[in-house]
């Protein structure tokens, strides 16, 4: 079975290009071009729209009123919900938990991956995290890294374990960012009270990415320049984004992407209401109230994760200003590179994986497509 998609405006890391053609054979990128295009079993016609890679999203906990945590079932319907907003590869977000529901959490991950490829893996955002910007996280689970219980961490995942979200300050950290690193776990600073000097020495010992810049660790200080300007600093880390004009003001938001080109990763860090309606949620083991899509923990004014899906960040980005071809590399290439997955997902060319989004002019998603098949 081979498909043709034709007509489109193609928009990916490498820019733009119009009256693009794409031939997909055996749910891989065979040629692209433009002009007349070849004859195929399908032709798709994209009209002149946008034409974007699949969106990949290194971190999200849920969606279409249903929450990760919560087993098989709830996972499939949360990922329904993202895929028809574009995004086709999904790394699945735990929060903090007891070590014994963590492990069986991970089983439950590697067992959804191996079944199902727009499964990527799973991502640890704690328990390993400073107390003091734990978030929307349990402090009663929170806990130093122990580099046995992150062996045991990494056994349970069975090899899917992405990522994992770690305070480089606390005790051990380290040695269990030695541990993970070795084991090829991508360790992001995240939920941190972490300097500039202890986060560059993370990255020096090999952590490669930071969870949600600017949330839940330091600002940037004239003095104390912190965890941020630390990524900005060193070519190999790439930072983490929620671009939902609320976890980050939209002109910082454009600043991250001047100071880091080519290294920002838009997340949606969304929990269960993503892509539902205002209520009552759980995340992990804590209350959420959803008002007006604004997600924080019942009865405080502290955010719990987003109501975002993949394509409302884009539309956020293009109207903050961000040039949209550093917007769609923020949501495909950039992310594929930071999980080693970069020869396979992100780009429109011969050899990837045809994993496409269709856009019309206004960025709203028409058609999402995996491995050339609609999702």
């Amino acid at each position: 079975m081979s498909t043709v998609f034709h007509s489109a405006r193609k928009l990916d890391a490498d820019g733009q290009v119009d009256g693009f053609w794409m031939l997909v054979e055996s749910g891989t990128i065979a040629a692209t071009g433009t002009g007349p295009h070849p004859d195929a079993d399908e032709l798709v016609d994209v009209a002149g729209h946008w034409l974007t890679p699949g969106f990949l999203d290194l971190h999200g906990h849920g969606g279409g009123g249903h929450a990760f945590d919560n087993g098989l079932d709830e996972i499939a319907a949360a990922l329904a919900t993202h895929r028809a907003h574009g995004t086709t590869r999904s790394v699945i977000s735990l929060v903090a938990n007891p070590l014994a529901s963590l492990r069986e959490s991970l089983q439950s991950v590697a067992e959804l991956a191996a079944t199902d490829p727009l499964v990527l893996g799973s991502h640890l955002e704690g328990p390993f995290l400073a107390a003091e910007r734990r978030g929307a996280h349990n402090l009663e689970f929170l806990r130093d890294p122990d580099p046995l219980e992150v062996e045991e961490l990494l056994t349970a995942a069975a090899g899917t374990l992405r990522q994992i979200t770690l305070a480089p300050e606390l005790p051990n950290a380290g040695e269990a960012i030695d541990v993970l690193v070795e084991a090829g776990v991508v360790v992001a600073v995240g939920h941190t009270e972490a300097s500039f000097e202890q986060t560059r020495a993370a990255f020096d010992r090999g952590a490669r990415l930071v969870t949600h810049a600017f949330n839940a660790m330091p600002g940037i200080h004239h003095r104390a320049p912190g965890p941020v300007v630390a990524a900005f600093e060193d070519e190999r880390v790439v930072l983490e984004l929620v671009l939902d004009g609320v976890h980050v003001h939209p002109d910082v938001a454009a600043l991250a992407f001047t100071a880091a080109p080519g290294r920002i990763a838009l997340v949606t860090d969304a929990m269960a209401a993503a892509g539902s309606v205002d209520g009552d949620y759980r995340l992990g083991s804590l209350n959420v109230s959803v008002r007006d899509g604004l997600a924080v923990l019942s009865g405080t004014d502290t955010i719990a994760g987003s109501t975002l899906t993949q394509d409302a960040a884009l539309r956020c980005a293009v109207r903050t200003g961000i040039p949209p071809a550093a917007a769609v590399e923020a949501l495909t290439r950039t992310p594929a590179r930071v999980l080693g997955l970069e020869k396979r997902f992100g780009m429109l060319a011969p050899g990837f994986a045809a994993d496409a989004v269709l856009l019309d002019h206004e960025w709203h998603v028409t058609g999402v497509y995996a491995d050339g098949r609609r999702l």
